[in-house]
Protein backbone atom coordinates (compact mmCIF):
# COMPACT_ATOMS: atom_id res chain seq x y z
CA UNK A 1 0.00 0.00 0.00
CA UNK A 2 2.90 2.37 0.72
CA UNK A 3 4.14 2.03 -2.85
CA UNK A 4 0.70 2.85 -4.22
CA UNK A 5 0.41 5.85 -1.89
CA UNK A 6 3.77 7.11 -3.18
CA UNK A 7 2.47 6.82 -6.74
CA UNK A 8 -0.68 8.65 -5.66
CA UNK A 9 1.32 11.48 -4.09
CA UNK A 10 3.37 11.87 -7.30
CA UNK A 11 0.17 12.01 -9.39
CA UNK A 12 -1.28 14.60 -6.98
CA UNK A 13 1.86 16.73 -7.10
CA UNK A 14 2.12 16.67 -10.91
CA UNK A 15 -1.56 17.47 -11.50
CA UNK A 16 -1.47 20.21 -8.86
CA UNK A 17 1.53 21.89 -10.49
CA UNK A 18 0.02 21.62 -13.97
CA UNK A 19 -3.35 22.89 -12.74
CA UNK A 20 -1.88 25.88 -10.93
CA UNK A 21 0.12 26.91 -13.99
CA UNK A 22 -2.67 26.33 -16.53
CA UNK A 23 -5.11 28.31 -14.37
CA UNK A 24 -3.14 31.45 -15.30
CA UNK A 25 -4.51 31.07 -18.82
CA UNK A 26 -7.76 32.52 -17.46
CA UNK A 27 -5.91 35.82 -17.03
CA UNK A 28 -4.48 35.51 -20.55
CA UNK A 29 -7.99 34.85 -21.91
CA UNK A 30 -9.36 37.91 -20.10
CA UNK A 31 -6.55 40.08 -21.50
CA UNK A 32 -7.13 38.73 -25.02
CA UNK A 33 -10.86 39.44 -24.71
CA UNK A 34 -10.23 42.97 -23.40
CA UNK A 35 -7.66 43.82 -26.09
CA UNK A 36 -9.90 42.38 -28.80
CA UNK A 37 -12.88 44.43 -27.56
CA UNK A 38 -10.83 47.65 -27.39
CA UNK A 39 -9.40 47.16 -30.90
CA UNK A 40 -12.86 46.37 -32.27
CA UNK A 41 -14.46 49.46 -30.67
CA UNK A 42 -11.63 51.95 -31.31
CA UNK A 43 -10.36 50.82 -34.72
CA UNK A 44 -13.43 48.93 -35.95
CA UNK A 45 -11.18 45.92 -36.65
CA UNK A 46 -12.00 42.38 -35.57
CA UNK A 47 -10.38 38.97 -36.00
CA UNK A 48 -11.84 35.48 -35.76
CA UNK A 49 -8.43 34.27 -34.60
CA UNK A 50 -8.67 36.40 -31.44
CA UNK A 51 -12.17 35.12 -30.70
CA UNK A 52 -11.17 31.50 -31.23
CA UNK A 53 -8.06 32.00 -29.09
CA UNK A 54 -10.30 33.01 -26.18
CA UNK A 55 -12.39 29.84 -26.59
CA UNK A 56 -9.28 27.66 -26.80
CA UNK A 57 -7.76 29.23 -23.69
CA UNK A 58 -10.95 28.66 -21.70
CA UNK A 59 -11.13 25.11 -23.08
CA UNK A 60 -7.52 24.46 -22.03
CA UNK A 61 -8.24 25.65 -18.49
CA UNK A 62 -11.45 23.61 -18.25
CA UNK A 63 -9.82 20.40 -19.52
CA UNK A 64 -6.34 20.60 -17.99
CA UNK A 65 -7.44 21.85 -14.58
CA UNK A 66 -10.11 19.15 -14.20
CA UNK A 67 -7.64 16.71 -12.59
CA UNK A 68 -6.46 19.32 -10.08
CA UNK A 69 -10.09 20.22 -9.34
CA UNK A 70 -10.83 16.54 -8.63
CA UNK A 71 -7.80 16.33 -6.37
CA UNK A 72 -8.95 19.25 -4.20
CA UNK A 73 -12.55 17.91 -4.18
CA UNK A 74 -14.05 20.94 -5.92
CA UNK A 75 -16.07 19.13 -8.59
CA UNK A 76 -19.82 19.41 -8.10
CA UNK A 77 -20.95 16.92 -5.49
CA UNK A 78 -24.35 16.16 -3.96
CA UNK A 79 -23.08 16.84 -0.44
CA UNK A 80 -26.56 17.57 0.88
CA UNK A 81 -27.42 13.90 0.26
CA UNK A 82 -24.10 12.19 1.00
CA UNK A 83 -23.61 14.15 4.26
CA UNK A 84 -26.65 12.34 5.70
CA UNK A 85 -24.84 8.99 5.41
CA UNK A 86 -22.30 7.65 7.92
CA UNK A 87 -18.62 8.18 7.05
CA UNK A 88 -18.17 4.55 6.02
CA UNK A 89 -21.04 4.82 3.52
CA UNK A 90 -19.68 8.13 2.18
CA UNK A 91 -16.33 6.47 1.52
CA UNK A 92 -17.99 3.61 -0.35
CA UNK A 93 -20.04 6.09 -2.40
CA UNK A 94 -16.84 7.97 -3.34
CA UNK A 95 -14.95 4.77 -4.19
CA UNK A 96 -17.72 3.23 -6.28
CA UNK A 97 -18.41 6.57 -7.95
CA UNK A 98 -14.81 6.82 -9.09
CA UNK A 99 -14.59 3.19 -10.20
CA UNK A 100 -17.99 2.77 -11.87
CA UNK A 101 -18.60 6.23 -13.30
CA UNK A 102 -15.50 8.43 -13.47
CA UNK A 103 -13.02 5.88 -14.83
CA UNK A 104 -15.29 4.35 -17.53
CA UNK A 105 -16.35 7.86 -18.62
CA UNK A 106 -12.72 9.00 -18.93
CA UNK A 107 -11.72 5.88 -20.88
CA UNK A 108 -14.72 6.27 -23.19
CA UNK A 109 -13.84 9.91 -23.85
CA UNK A 110 -10.19 9.05 -24.57
CA UNK A 111 -11.21 6.20 -26.90
CA UNK A 112 -13.59 8.37 -28.93
CA UNK A 113 -11.42 11.51 -28.84
CA UNK A 114 -8.34 9.84 -30.30
CA UNK A 115 -9.66 9.36 -33.89
CA UNK A 116 -11.41 12.75 -33.56
CA UNK A 117 -7.96 14.31 -32.95
CA UNK A 118 -5.89 12.19 -35.38
CA UNK A 119 -8.21 12.87 -38.32
CA UNK A 120 -8.08 16.58 -37.59
CA UNK A 121 -4.27 16.53 -37.25
CA UNK A 122 -3.78 14.47 -40.44
CA UNK A 123 -5.57 17.06 -42.59
CA UNK A 124 -4.30 20.05 -40.57
CA UNK A 125 -7.95 21.02 -39.96
CA UNK A 126 -8.51 24.76 -39.96
CA UNK A 127 -11.35 26.88 -38.66
CA UNK A 128 -14.39 27.29 -40.89
CA UNK A 129 -14.32 31.00 -40.05
CA UNK A 130 -12.15 33.27 -42.18
CA UNK A 131 -8.84 33.98 -40.47
CA UNK A 132 -9.53 31.42 -37.76
CA UNK A 133 -7.08 29.11 -36.00
CA UNK A 134 -6.15 25.45 -36.59
CA UNK A 135 -8.62 23.13 -34.87
CA UNK A 136 -6.47 20.09 -34.10
CA UNK A 137 -4.68 21.57 -31.04
CA UNK A 138 -8.02 22.14 -29.29
CA UNK A 139 -9.10 18.58 -30.13
CA UNK A 140 -5.79 17.28 -28.75
CA UNK A 141 -6.51 19.04 -25.45
CA UNK A 142 -9.60 16.85 -25.02
CA UNK A 143 -7.40 13.73 -24.95
CA UNK A 144 -4.80 15.31 -22.65
CA UNK A 145 -7.46 16.56 -20.25
CA UNK A 146 -9.20 13.21 -19.92
CA UNK A 147 -5.92 11.29 -19.60
CA UNK A 148 -4.96 13.60 -16.72
CA UNK A 149 -8.42 13.17 -15.16
CA UNK A 150 -8.23 9.37 -15.45
CA UNK A 151 -4.78 9.31 -13.83
CA UNK A 152 -6.06 11.52 -11.01
CA UNK A 153 -9.01 9.16 -10.68
CA UNK A 154 -6.54 6.31 -10.07
CA UNK A 155 -4.90 8.42 -7.35
CA UNK A 156 -8.29 9.10 -5.72
CA UNK A 157 -9.16 5.39 -5.76
CA UNK A 158 -5.81 4.54 -4.14
CA UNK A 159 -6.35 7.15 -1.41
CA UNK A 160 -9.94 6.08 -0.77
CA UNK A 161 -8.92 2.42 -0.35
CA UNK A 162 -6.04 3.49 1.93
CA UNK A 163 -8.45 5.52 4.09
CA UNK A 164 -10.89 2.61 4.31
CA UNK A 165 -8.08 0.26 5.35
CA UNK A 166 -6.74 2.71 7.93
CA UNK A 167 -3.46 3.40 6.09
CA UNK A 168 -4.30 7.07 5.48
CA UNK A 169 -6.06 9.66 7.60
CA UNK A 170 -9.29 11.09 6.18
CA UNK A 171 -8.42 14.79 6.20
CA UNK A 172 -11.70 16.73 6.09
CA UNK A 173 -9.87 19.84 4.87
CA UNK A 174 -9.19 17.99 1.61
CA UNK A 175 -12.90 17.57 0.86
CA UNK A 176 -13.35 21.00 -0.74
CA UNK A 177 -13.86 24.56 0.48
CA UNK A 178 -17.40 23.99 1.75
CA UNK A 179 -16.43 20.94 3.81
CA UNK A 180 -13.34 22.70 5.15
CA UNK A 181 -15.40 25.73 6.16
CA UNK A 182 -17.99 23.50 7.85
CA UNK A 183 -15.28 21.60 9.73
CA UNK A 184 -13.74 24.89 10.89
CA UNK A 185 -17.16 26.15 12.05
CA UNK A 186 -17.64 22.96 14.11
CA UNK A 187 -14.17 23.35 15.59
CA UNK A 188 -14.81 26.96 16.61
CA UNK A 189 -18.18 26.04 18.09
CA UNK A 190 -16.62 23.28 20.17
CA UNK A 191 -13.88 25.66 21.31
CA UNK A 192 -16.49 28.25 22.29
CA UNK A 193 -18.45 25.62 24.24
CA UNK A 194 -15.29 24.61 26.13
CA UNK A 195 -14.64 28.21 27.06
CA UNK A 196 -18.24 28.67 28.16
CA UNK A 197 -18.94 31.30 25.51
CA UNK A 198 -21.50 29.27 23.53
CA UNK A 199 -24.47 27.36 24.97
Amino acid sequence: MKGLLRISSVIDAVNTQIGKKIAWLILVAVLVAAINAIIRKVFNVSSNAWLELQWMLFGAVFLMCAAWTLKVKEHIRIDIVSSMFPKAVQRWVDLLGHMLFLMPFCLLMIYHSWPFFTRSYAVNEQSLSAGGLPQWPAKGLVIIGFVMLAIQGISEIIKQIAIMRGHLEDDETLRGHAAAAEAEAHRLLEQAKQQGVAP
